[in-house]
């Protein structure tokens, strides 16, 4: 059973290839405040797990990674 988490911020990166999506998501998370959830949109498939890495150096949290229709949903919390 998937859980519902509202996003702060929603980054809709579908189309842009490797590392886009994750460039885009560090970029977005210096815009919102600790504890908010940056939620990125994506179809390249290394995203879930460059993601997850950066997330384990950076010390943000990875709440997951949702299959929508065409396209990935992941999400971030920022820690710090």
């Amino acid at each position: 059973m998937e859980v519902k988490v509202k996003a702060d911020k929603v980054v809709d990166a579908r189309g842009a290839q490797c590392p886009g999506p994750l460039v885009e998501l560090i970029r977005a998370i210096k815009e919102v405040q600790v504890g908010e959830i940056v939620e990125v949109w994506t179809q390249e498939t290394r995203t879930k797990e460059d993601t997850k890495a950066w997330c384990q150096r950076s010390g943000h949290e990875f709440i997951g990674a949702f299959q929508e229709e065409g396209y990935e949903r992941v999400l971030v919390r920022r820690m710090k």
